[in-house]
């Protein structure tokens, strides 16, 4: 005669949540949809994995920028490169960066969170190494450092399987300002790297084993390059050891491919990628391309790239989670729609103020123009991220209703699975605005081109009024 179970008590029951919810395990059961749930268990468990994620986030933002930043020096230290060869160094991130963030979109949810951020955080370290070796010798050929750009790309890639997990995580009510605070934060990075590289290079505070000086003939003083570099090689390591025993794998969020292809049927995720690409494709591609914007319109009066170059993408960062904090709030479409135009104004401003016709523009004009085009960039970024899980959610609810309990828990794992999937996906596409901005500005007038990135944003703004805003509309978010 076989002895029924006891009934498991509360005590028992949070007792086996904190057991199987302990850093580095794979978590089986996650609803944090339930109060009782989130505030006992999932609340500290989800703060634990976004506040690993950001940093080990942060360190991919600054391997795929960090050419941003190198090649303004590359020519002082005898590399002689023309002007169109370094902007192509600094787009050449953008191809594998945004080419990456495809197979990590579907990678992630695979293999599991933890154990991919541990590996996609580690590799890193082999760039790094490669490029600050490569800097102590100006006579290393354009295909080896452009071949080294690609490979250092591939640090944006982390950023399509960080956000779609941290997703995960979060209840609907949180989603904006977590992905939010993971996105903002990972992107200041890029701010990071173009405000400590040019400090680090400065003078030999890693010793002896990172190598001699170069030489900087614009200045007359020796700088150590590879310092901006081998900088980054100790915290990948330590990130990717914190990410392996503290961050969790969630049952919830694995998805084989033949689950998650499902998006490339669906609209909303053609549609909210298009307006992603307006926003951080801009961001991203401004944030590349500025530091050699500054240096060849500004530098002879005076203004040196690596003194103002860092501060918009600071600011772009941080509006980012205000971008999700205020969707929260007032809806994401609304704070898309005020990124579009704020984005555009600024634009305008950034175009006039411009040398052209033997007037030397103004700098001030241009830096201030940029400076809020990166915080118009930093508030779609937020507001967009928050717009696809409530849209995909409001989806596959609205078809399961009616229907029992069952369907409805399924209609919801299957919405956190698609978002999750759109999330990384939108993000691959726009990556590559890191490639085509500054490759714009090589190709034709930055005024042009700029003009250009003006009339995307009209249409962008037509598709989330039409969409998303508008009384009435199809999918509001």
């Amino acid at each position: 005669m076989s002895i029924p179970s006891p009934t498991p008590t509360p005590d028992t029951v949070r007792l086996h949540r904190r057991e199987t919810c302990k850093p580095g395990a794979t978590i089986g059961d996650w609803r944090p949809e339930d109060d009782r749930f989130w505030e006992a268990t999932g609340h500290r468990v989800a703060q634990r994995n976004l506040w690993v994620s950001i940093p080990a986030l942060m360190l991919g933002f600054v391997v795929w920028q960090v050419w941003s930043v190198t090649v303004v020096k590359l020519n002082d230290v005898g590399f002689g490169f023309t002007q169109s060869q370094l902007f192509w160094l600094t787009a050449i991130p953008g191809i594998t960066g945004g080419t990456f963030r495809i197979l990590y979109t579907f990678i992630g949810p695979i293999f599991g969170e933890r154990k991919f951020t541990a590996f996609s955080t580690i590799i890193l370290v082999v760039p790094m190494l490669w490029l600050g070796f490569a800097l102590q010798d100006n006579g290393t050929p354009y295909w080896e450092l452009a071949l080294i750009a690609a490979v250092c790309g591939i640090g944006g890639a982390n950023f399509a399987s960080s956000m779609a997990n941290i997703g995960f995580f979060f209840p609907k009510r949180e989603k904006g300002s977590a992905n939010g605070l993971n996105g903002g934060l990972g992107n200041l990075g890029v701010s990071v790297v173009q405000l400590v590289a040019p400090l680090v290079v400065t003078a030999a505070v890693l010793g002896a084993p990172a190598g001699g000086p170069q030489h900087d003939a614009k200045e007359n003083t020796d700088i150590w390059l590879q310092n901006g570099a081998f900088l980054w090689v100790p915290l990948l390591v330590t990130m990717a050891l914190l990410a392996w025993f503290l961050m969790n794998d969630l049952k919830v969020a694995a998805a084989p491919f033949s689950r998650q292809k499902i998006i490339f049927k669906r609209k909303h995720n053609w549609l909210m990628t298009w307006l992603y690409v307006g926003t951080f494709g801009s961001f991203i591609g401004f944030a590349a391309g500025l530091p050699l914007l500054i240096k060849n319109n500004f530098e002879s009066q005076g203004y040196q790239a690596t003194t103002y170059a860092w501060i918009g993408p600071f600011v772009g960062a941080l509006m980012r989670w205000a971008g999700g904090w205020l969707s929260d709030r007032f809806g994401g479409a609304r704070v898309t729609m005020l990124s579009f135009v704020g984005m555009a104004a600024s634009l305008v401003v950034v175009i006039f103020a411009l040398p052209h016709d033997g007037d030397q523009g103004s700098f001030w004009a241009f830096f201030i123009g940029f400076l809020a085009a990166f915080a118009f960039s930093g508030l779609g970024n937020g507001s967009t991220f928050r717009q696809i899980p409530v849209i995909f959610r409001d989806q596959h609810m609205r078809e399961a209703e009616g229907e029992g309990p069952e369907a409805q828990a399924a209609a919801l794992k299957q919405s956190e699975m698609e978002a999750g999937a759109v999330t990384g996906f939108s993000s691959a596409i726009a990556a590559y605005g890191f490639f085509f901005i500054p490759a714009m500005f090589a190709a034709m007038a930055v005024t042009s081109a700029l003009w250009l990135f003006i009339g995307f944003y009209a249409t962008c703004l037509a598709v989330c009024w039409w969409f998303y805003a508008r009384k009435g509309a199809e999918a509001p978010s």
